[in-house]
């Protein structure tokens, strides 16, 4: 890597822990107004200061997110399908690399639909995007799409989408967690980070989920709907840091939850 390519992987990650929290607030791209997303704005203020990335699309980082801001930015620049379309894997590159670094972003991220219909087209896109990340220094992270059918989900099929991501150039790969994903690191040469997916039945179940993908091989999370959605997001968001960064057990993790819930966030202290 060059200077501004490791410059830009580096702020993601954790000098220390070499792993990252990222938060994932692009679902409105495809899902539209996603419940406890409605008011952007309003859900990213209080959650900003304590990710270590924050994934999203160029709209709402220009209308949502503060230009102050020193939280490195994650940009979505694929889409082309909402929920509507039975099949999610037409995808475009809807967001330019030359827009990308105007934005001053330190990745860009775009899904990629191993098995799907258009395969083809969201693979060659993604060797085409990371071409283009080279040129302009930008890092390019593969989002490993299953679209609505969840059951891909398993070690055998994500093997094979991250490395293939891998392979055609991708800086890092999310990924999903699933049974044997220590297979699923092992096949892949670049740093894998886990998705939380829709939102899990309880707080508890989506900081196991976070200990098992770390202590698996994962080198960090990029959750959404499992922080956001839960009734006390901020305190989710710092338990989560506990465990990626503190190597902090579920246990320890749910004290932090705790103690977390009954401190004001910045915007109900204002």
């Amino acid at each position: 890597m060059d200077w501004g390519m490791e410059n830009r992987m580096a702020r993601m990650f954790s000098p220390v822990s070499h792993n990252t929290v990222m938060l994932a607030v692009d679902h409105g791209y495809f899902m539209g107004p996603t419940h406890r997303l409605e008011d952007a704005r309003s859900t990213i203020a209080p959650l900003l200061p304590h990710a270590d990335a924050l994934a999203l699309t160029r709209g709402i980082l220009r209308r949502c997110v503060p230009p102050q801001t020193d939280t490195p930015i994650v940009l979505r620049v694929s889409g082309g399908a909402t929920v509507l379309k039975e099949d999610l894997s037409d995808e475009k590159i809807t967001t330019s690399m030359r827009e990308a670094s105007r934005l001053n972003v330190c990745a860009v991220a775009m899904s990629v639909f191993v098995g799907a219909p258009h395969e083809h087209e969201s693979l060659v896109h993604l060797g085409e995007l990371v071409s283009e990340g080279e040129e302009a220094g930008i890092p390019v992270m593969a989002i490993t799409a299953v679209g609505k059918e969840l059951e891909k989900r398993d070690a055998r099929y994500l093997a094979l989408a991250c490395r293939v991501s891998a392979e055609l150039g991708a800086h890092l790969v999310k990924t999903y967690f699933c049974e044997d994903f220590s297979k699923v690191v092992e096949g892949c040469p670049v740093p894998l980070v886990v998705a939380g997916g829709p939102k899990l039945d309880s707080d508890r179940a989506a900081l196991e989920l976070a200990r098992r993908a770390i202590d698996e091989g994962a080198h960090g999370i990029d959750m959404g709907r499992n922080i956001w959605q839960s009734d006390h997001p901020v305190a989710m968001l710092r338990a989560l840091r506990a465990i990626v960064h503190e190597k902090a057990t579920v246990r320890e993790a749910l004290d932090v939850l705790e103690g977390e819930k009954g401190r004001p966030t910045p915007a109900a202290a204002a």
